[in-house]
């Protein structure tokens, strides 16, 4: 096995220009294949396309950290429902990257280990050299601790966290990077203020210490749960580079899909109600909901992995965005208006008014809002697509809204979990899932009532008390 791993390239010119090198060789490559074509090579811009794809996923995959973050954020994109196919073998190379790159030499890994946490014999009776999954941060292990009980150990790649502070040093290029993934919608954000959200939200996925305390606070919020499950950090095997948890089986995402109908819809339940549950039970947002960080069981639970992205939202603003989310699906537009207004997405003295909102809200909660049960098909993440970056009408309203810091990650969540309902091909009573997790109404699945008697239990809040609240 190579050294994959050893040296993490460093400096800002270092880890770009692999990058551009490679854009530039394929602007002419592009050029070459299209001639060829042309002259008769039938296939040869389709080709070039695959080859491409492959290259530029292996590239992302060595240069770690941000690189490799954006990568993944990409691979979600469905690019069928877009009308954009000439992405699709993009897509399809940079979807690897959500489970899988190259990993560390086995001996790296032992070095990496003793340095942190001491020897592995000292902490673990059996040790797999063989990586579970190597991702954009680290990679893990299976183990099992000289108590019995089988773990994970996960182990961040030396040179990492400096590649890191590398890439979010240089504030234009993050900067850079939103200006483009904005462009096609016209939103108006504080560029460097959400480039700060971002970077402080990646940063924080290098800091295994704060990951280990973000897992342990969902284990504590899901403790008991009956679908949702959280694994429970090991203290005394983690430290700033190495995080150890216990191990949650289940299936990965390629077999997910292949499963029985029924169980898909159990599924893509589940994982609604961790994400909408998170942040109306609790102030935590789990920010990188991509389908590598699910483990599938048979009996409909799901395992959560992954919580080193994690937001945390300000209290008053917790519940104005939920009460915002009901008035969106209730069609009350006018307290929209003054709650997004609160939000900062509307800007003081803004001449949109509430019937403008209408139609873009419309789109955006087409699958909640429309006929039940609602099936997600590719057609539902074009909508969420349209939503977030369409112009709706001549009053072009997208563009007269304000993207603030707090909610840089919100489109993020909402696009994952369309891609993963749409993955699963689910049909599910959306609205009376929504209606029962914000307290309107009383649950009418299965799921539903579980998940309400564990609330009750726990004594957790469940949905807003609009009397009391914003």
């Amino acid at each position: 096995m190579a050294d994959s791993g050893r040296a993490v390239p460093r400096g800002r010119v270092r880890r770009t220009m692999p990058l551009a090198g490679f854009t530039a060789r394929a602007a002419g490559g592009r050029v070459v294949a299209g001639l060829r074509e042309r002259a008769g090579d039938g296939g040869a811009v389709d080709r070039f396309h695959e080859r491409t794809a492959e290259r530029y996923a292996e590239l992302l995959g060595h240069s770690r950290g941000v690189l490799m973050k954006a990568g993944q954020i990409l691979s979600m994109i469905d690019a069928g429902s877009m009308g954009t196919g000439g992405f699709d073998p993009y897509q399809k190379a940079l979807a690897r990257l959500q489970a899988d790159a190259p990993p560390m030499h086995r001996d790296l890994v032992h070095e990496v280990l003793a340095s942190e946490i001491g020897s592995t014999a000292e902490h673990f009776v059996d040790f797999d050299d063989e990586p579970l999954a190597a991702a954009s941060i680290g990679q893990v292990h299976r183990a099992v601790l000289r108590d019995g009980r089988d773990v994970v150990v996960k182990i961040q790649y030396p040179g990492v966290a400096r590649a890191i502070r590398d890439d979010l040093a240089n504030t234009e290029l993050v900067v850079s990077f939103l200006r483009f993934a904005m462009a096609a919608s016209g939103m108006k954000l504080d560029l460097r203020a959400v480039a700060r959200e971002a970077a402080a939200r990646i940063a924080d996925e290098v800091d295994y210490r704060h990951e280990a305390n973000m897992i342990t606070a969902f284990s504590e919020l899901y403790r008991g749960h009956p679908f949702i499950c959280v694994p429970e950090v090991i203290r005394s095997a983690s430290n700033d580079r190495v995080v150890t948890m216990t191990h949650l089986d289940g299936m990965g995402w390629g077999a997910a899909q292949r499963a029985e109908q029924d169980l898909k819809n159990t599924w893509t339940e589940v994982i609604s109600r961790f994400i909408e549950g998170n942040y109306r039970h609790s102030n935590l947002v789990h920010a990188d909901p991509h389908p590598g960080n699910y483990r599938f069981h048979p009996d409909g639970t799901v395992g959560f992995l992954d919580f080193g992205c994690v937001s945390t939202l300000p209290e008053d603003l917790r519940w104005v965005w939920v009460a915002n989310l009901r008035a969106a699906i209730d069609g009350r537009m006018e307290d929209c208006r003054k709650y997004m207004a609160q939000l900062g997405f509307i800007e003081p003295g803004s001449s949109l008014d509430a019937e403008d909102l209408r139609p873009w809200l419309s789109t955006a909660t087409r699958e909640i809002s429309g006929p039940q049960p609602a099936t997600y098909t590719s057609d539902a993440f074009g909508s969420v697509i349209s939503g977030f970056f369409a112009v709706h009408d001549d009053r072009n309203v997208i563009s007269q809204l304000t993207l603030s810091a707090e909610f840089a990650f919100t489109s993020r969540i909402t696009m994952a979990f369309t891609a993963v309902a749409v993955g699963l091909n689910a049909t599910l009573p959306i609205r009376a899932i929504g209606e029962d997790i914000d307290g309107v109404a009383e649950p009418v699945t299965e799921l539903g009532k579980l998940h309400h008697a564990w609330v009750r239990e726990r004594g957790l809040p469940l949905g807003l008390d609009h009397h009391d609240r914003p």
